[in-house]
């Protein structure tokens, strides 16, 4: 798999081959080199047309032949957009034209554009420590600030930038246009209206989710899916069964035996006649928050933490079996849960309906009615989101019930252990975001499922690279472009209502997933497994934040850490706040050893 890239405009002499091992190189038309890097064979298409070349880099069934078709109708850069429209997949493209190189990622985050300046020319990469080696870069304090005080809520633009000062990160839908020694982003992409009813948008996600699948099962190599008992990955086994019907499903075993995906789990097995099934068992597993000191990779702080030596150990299990190709479901959550944003645009056209559904929220999660009826009326823009955030970082924690009807997903709050210091460079931050904040769309509950979207993607890639070190690639069909924009073109209210669970994926499945899994009505907690993994790695934890790097820089209280760390909780909100914590805190201490290994 590809281990990153650097992309160089046709002017520029800067040599970045030092920064790969074994590294290969495609070249301009002139014969200088134009994209240096790391990357398996099958994941690299190129094409030539007249004087225009294109390079598709990750996962794309485009073959060389089709490639050239499309790169034929490219008369100049702004037609590329044209061409990434069609591909299908998750991949970067890239292309160079007589007047420059354009260089787009995926519409979710999980393949993003990140560029900087060397010697006064653009330098652009997949990676964002790829390019703070280039370049020399240190930590933008200021930004790890924001992230320390928003426990991983910090939405795009802002939680998606890159933490290394001097590295700036092309918004996700953009395109990085480098010519004449500037850069420019443009945007190549906005999101389908929502107007599909159920039963036509149903059709196109499950054509798209198909294909999506069907190109990572039509090679020979060894394959396996997590079977969890869930829609999500057990419809990626089913699919994947159809190509590959000597599937290997893995599962980890719950630590609570009142979690029902066991039951489901081993239904769905039995329906795959052909498949073989892993079960790990509890004390098989490493605990969560296990080895906290372990780091991901250089590239940001890491948000699944507590998961990271369970990670790491799946993956090897999976290789010692012989996989080399993993589906997993992350990402649909994200795209097919609920997100009740869409209630205010529903309340000013069908407020019949939109009374309605909010009842049945009331219901479900026990809104406060004044305070869902508040949040209703509010006319806020997304700038005025943003300066609120500001202004409340360290005001009264939001209601337990709080409604998720904001232009963000939750309210931002600062914990205890973030020092004041760090909490007026994270408002800065927040309010110079707020200068710039655009509405991801028009639709507040479609602009939320982006947010969702955008926030995770990135550290599914994180988690992709540690498949991809173990020998397994790491496929995630939900974040597809493809899968994501026939999602996103369903009606708000019937994509996610009260009454149903994720019912735009059930009906898109039907005769897919086994109908007990597909009417499904439960969702398994790990709440125990949580309590249980803290509990063990608490000393591991203490030790660790006893000899803070974030505390030398001033970010964070180690005092205020260990007194959290040590006081009982009456819910798990602070353990995910501490998971938050952790990635900050082994990133910083790799990005602060970096720096001090260059000077």
């Amino acid at each position: 798999m590809s281990t990153g890239f650097v992309v160089l405009p046709d002017d520029c002499t800067t040599d970045p081959t030092w920064l790969f091992e074994s590294p290969q190189v495609i070249a301009h038309p002139s014969g200088k080199p134009w994209i240096v890097g790391r990357w398996d064979a099958d994941e690299v298409v190129l094409a030539r047309a007249g004087s225009v070349r294109v390079v598709v880099i990750g996962h794309c069934p485009v073959t060389t032949v089709s490639l050239t078709r499309l790169a034929g109708r490219v008369r100049a850069l702004s037609d590329a957009d044209t061409l990434a429209r069609q591909l299908s997949g998750s991949c970067h493209v890239i292309v160079a034209a007589p007047e420059g190189v354009g260089v787009c990622g995926t519409v979710t985050g999980l393949r993003q554009v990140f560029h900087a300046r060397i010697d006064g020319r653009p330098v652009a990469s997949d990676r964002p420590d790829v390019l703070a080696r280039l370049t020399g870069a240190g930590v933008d304090e200021g930004l790890l600030a924001a992230r320390l005080a928003t426990v991983g809520l910090l939405p795009a633009p802002l939680g998606t930038a890159a933490v290394w000062s001097g590295v700036s990160t092309v918004p996700d839908g953009h395109r990085l246009v480098m010519a004449g020694g500037r850069a420019e982003v443009l945007p190549w992409w906005s999101p389908p209206e929502p107007e599909l009813p159920l039963d036509q948008g149903a059709s196109a996600v499950r054509a798209a989710l198909e294909e999506a699948v069907r190109s990572r099962t039509s090679h020979e190599v060894p394959l396996s899916s997590d079977l969890s008992g869930g829609m999500d990955s057990t419809a990626l086994c089913f699919l994947g069964a159809r190509g590959r019907p000597g599937l290997l499903t893995f599962r980890w075993a719950e630590a609570d035996p009142g979690n029902d995906d066991a039951a489901f789990a081993a239904h769905s097995a039995d329906l795959l006649e052909h498949a073989s099934h892993t079960v790990v068992r509890q004390e098989e597993l490493p605990a969560l928050f296990a080895r906290p000191a372990d780091l991901a990779d250089t590239e940001q702080p890491y948000l699944f933490t507590r998961t990271l030596a369970r990670m790491r150990h799946t993956a090897g299990l999976l290789a010692e079996r012989g996989s080399r190709a993993h589906l997993a479901g992350h990402g649909a959550d994200e795209l097919f849960g609920r997100l009740p944003g869409y209630l205010h645009r529903l309340l000013r056209r069908r407020p019949l309906l939109a009374v309605r559904h909010l009842r049945g929220y009331q219901a479900l999660h026990r809104w406060p009615r004044r305070a869902a009826l508040t949040e209703l009326a509010r006319t806020d823009s997304v700038a005025d989101w943003w300066r609120e955030q500001a202004d409340s970082l360290t005001g009264p924690a939001a209601a337990r019930r709080h409604p998720p009807l904001g232009w963000g997903l939750l309210p931002l709050r600062a914990p205890a252990w973030v020092t004041d210091a760090a909490v007026d460079a994270a408002r800065s931050q927040l309010r110079q975001a707020a200068r710039l904040a655009r509405p991801l769309a028009a639709d507040r509950g479609q602009h939320q499922f982006l947010v969702a979207l955008r926030a995770t993607a990135p550290a599914y890639r994180q988690t992709a690279r540690l498949f991809g070190r173990a020998g397994i690639r790491l496929h995630l069909p939900y974040l597809d472009d493809r899968v994501v924009e026939a999602a996103l073109a369903v009606r708000l209210h019937e994509r996610c209502t009260p009454w149903e669970y994720k019912p735009l994926l059930a009906e898109a499945m039907r005769d897919v997933l086994p109908e007990r899994v597909r009417t499904r009505t439960t969702k398994g907690a790990f709440d125990e497994d949580l309590r249980t993994g803290l509990s063990r790695s608490r000393d591991a934890l203490l030790e660790l934040f006893a000899d803070s790097e974030l505390a030398r820089a001033g970010l964070i209280s180690a005092d205020a850490v260990r007194t959290q760390l040590l006081t009982p909780q009456a819910d798990l909100s602070r353990n995910f706040a501490v998971e938050q914590l952790l990635g900050c805190e082994t990133w910083f201490r790799a990005a602060r050893h970096l720096a001090r290994a260059r000077s």
